[in-house]
């Protein structure tokens, strides 16, 4: 049974609403779940595509930093490696997949939006971006390929560098995210355009999904034990658990209980 989203199925389309206090932030138990479902989902011949929702306001605010700042040194490296896994898993799931972003989307929760084929944001003041490089977290190459698949690496580079965080015009200006619905019609948009993608023959366009995104795939196939090794060493990093702990006081004081 899913703890930390919704699953439900209709008419062939999957639709998985991130159900995770609040801010839908990220643990070590949804990214399992996550994982576990994108694989069932892949062999589950009688679903055709995917939609990846939040709750209003709040698609995902990205990995829980509250709780992965407890974490032990094997609980940490355990959850980067799944997280990890998770977005290869996503970018290379074969049926057609969109984002229906409902609201807040920086660093993990991007990521998550990003692997989709199709981004449809919920118009009003919300945030999408990476901003893992202020948090203090290491940047590793595979999520610099993701991001520059839609960004180009220009672009990528510098939002990554700086840890920029765009506005719905200004994510739909770059081609971070494709279209801007109204909140309250973002399932109907989303559902409108990934049963265009259903329509066509499926191994027609998976197979072409996989083709157009072999080089991508293949750059997040590649051993990632040394990135990983140097990112868990900032996260221990002195400097970086102080940062951290300031960031959650600040999280805490601003976060009703879930």
């Amino acid at each position: 049974m899913n703890t930390t989203f919704q699953l439900s199925v209709r008419d062939r389309l999957a639709i998985i609403m991130l159900d995770r206090g609040r801010s839908n932030a990220i643990n070590h138990q949804m990214v399992k779940e996550l994982t576990e479902c994108i694989q069932s989902l892949e062999l589950d011949a009688s679903v055709g595509g995917l939609i990846i929702t939040g709750k209003p306001g709040f698609f995902s605010s990205g990995v829980d930093l509250i709780e992965a700042y407890e974490y032990d040194a094997d609980q940490s490296r355990a959850l980067w490696t799944d997280f990890l896994a998770l977005q290869r898993k996503l970018v290379s799931f074969k049926k057609p997949m969109v984002a229906a972003i409902s609201g807040h989307s920086p660093a993990g929760g991007c990521v998550l939006a990003v692997c989709s084929d199709y981004r449809v944001m919920a118009d009003g003041s919300f945030i999408i971006g990476l901003n893992e490089i202020p948090v203090g977290i290491i940047v590793p190459d595979s999520i610099f390929h993701l991001y520059s698949f839609w960004l180009g690496q220009h672009k990528a580079y510098q939002y990554l560098m700086e840890g920029k965080l765009l506005k719905v015009n200004e994510a739909l200006d770059v081609g971070l995210i494709d279209e801007i619905s109204p909140a309250e019609s973002l399932l109907t948009t989303a559902e409108r355009k990934i049963r265009t993608y259903m329509q066509l023959n499926p191994v027609t366009w998976s197979q072409s999904k996989l083709n157009l995104r072999s080089e991508l795939i293949g750059k997040l196939n590649t051993d990632q034990e040394g990135v990983l090794n140097r990112m868990l060493a900032q996260w221990w990093a002195p400097e970086v658990r102080k940062g951290l702990q300031m960031l959650i006081q600040n999280l805490k004081s601003k976060t009703p209980a879930a």
